[in-house]
């Protein structure tokens, strides 16, 4: 197992953050960046579509500017998420618009295409693909991403719901490449668990919704600080696809988190259309089952500090052979 050579020797500790629908910002991916960690952000986030180069442009002055001026110490690259469905109408414009600022990774999620993959690796990018079962993640090798994402049970938004463990172990059975696990890893114990259990980077979302860069409204803030893994529904409602969302912002919307109806997947809606689903993210939040290790809201820098304080703390009780 290694690391693609754009992320070798620039990470302070092995995570890339998640794209965050509607709450990872140019600021958020910059102070992520900035830390140590791999940040990025959906292309729907940027709206209207012009305003997507407006991003590109913010975030890589800014780290170029940075990395001029912290030579030994420069910052972690980014990512910019793809849906790669159908249903996105702003695909080609935003992948171009990624081609021309040679946005170094791409996440493609909710499908893999062979021609996506081709258009980043023809500027030089490498792709990471989302999946949440082994079946996926041929598919996506297949058809040419370079690494893929493990989407477990526990993980925010738009998740799986095999076992992390499980999910690493059928994947790495056949695939040596770079490797990323999410699925209610909030801490630095589950950092090092996720390199343990054989993936090369940890996945983080959840705990980023509460700092200070994050694009969320207080209150979705303040119910992710209040919030333990009890209060995470997994249901497939408000898009169409599984995911997990915090019960309080269920029922703040009227309906009984204990008594959800299933969805007919055939009418997907993963929140850029209109209609009763679009309340999914802006209303109906998600979230992990890793929200209890997150205690209050911090600028983005400060949780990554308190990150990798727990993570070298997990290695060296190790390494010191304590057990608990």
């Amino acid at each position: 197992m290694s690391l693609p050579t754009v992320l070798q020797g620039r990470l302070s500790i092995p995570v890339v953050c998640s794209p965050l629908f509607i709450i990872s910002s140019p600021e958020l991916v910059i102070a992520q960046c900035k830390a140590g960690v791999v940040g990025s952000f959906p292309a729907l986030n940027a709206r209207p579509a012009p305003v997507l180069e407006d991003w590109l442009k913010q975030i890589t002055t800014e780290l170029a500017e940075y990395d001029a001026l912290h030579p030994d110490k420069p910052s972690a690259p980014f990512a910019v998420n793809q849906i790669v469905h159908k249903s996105n109408d702003r695909l080609e414009h935003d992948l171009a618009l990624c081609a021309k600022y040679k946005v170094p990774i791409i996440i493609t999620s909710l499908g893999a295409r062979v021609d996506v993959n081709e258009a980043v690796h023809a500027y030089g990018g490498i792709v990471l693909h989302d999946v949440i079962n082994n079946t996926f993640a041929r598919k996506a090798i297949e058809k040419g991403a370079d690494g893929l994402i493990a989407v477990a049970a526990g993980a925010g938004g738009h998740a799986g719901k095999i076992s992390p463990f499980a999910l690493i172990q059928e994947i790495r059975e056949w695939f040596d490449g770079p490797l990323l696990l999410s699925g209610a890893i909030s801490h630095g114990n589950g950092i090092l668990a996720a390199q343990a259990a054989g993936a090369d980077l940890a996945y983080i979302g959840s705990a980023f919704i509460a700092t200070e860069e994050a694009h969320a409204q207080s209150a979705y803030k303040q119910m992710i600080v209040e919030s333990s893994a009890d209060d995470i529904i997994y249901s497939n409602l408000f898009t169409g696809v599984h995911g997990n969302y915090l019960r309080q912002s269920i029922a703040n919307s009227g309906l009984d988190p204990d008594e959800l109806p299933v969805s007919d997947p055939s009418t997907m809606n993963f929140g850029t259309g209109e209609g009763a689903k679009a309340k999914a993210w802006k209303d109906i939040w998600g979230a992990g089952q890793g929200v209890g290790a997150v205690k209050s809201v911090l600028p983005a820098g400060k949780l990554i500090e308190r990150l990798k304080g727990e993570y070298q703390a997990s290695r060296k009780r190790l390494d010191l052979g304590v057990t608990h």
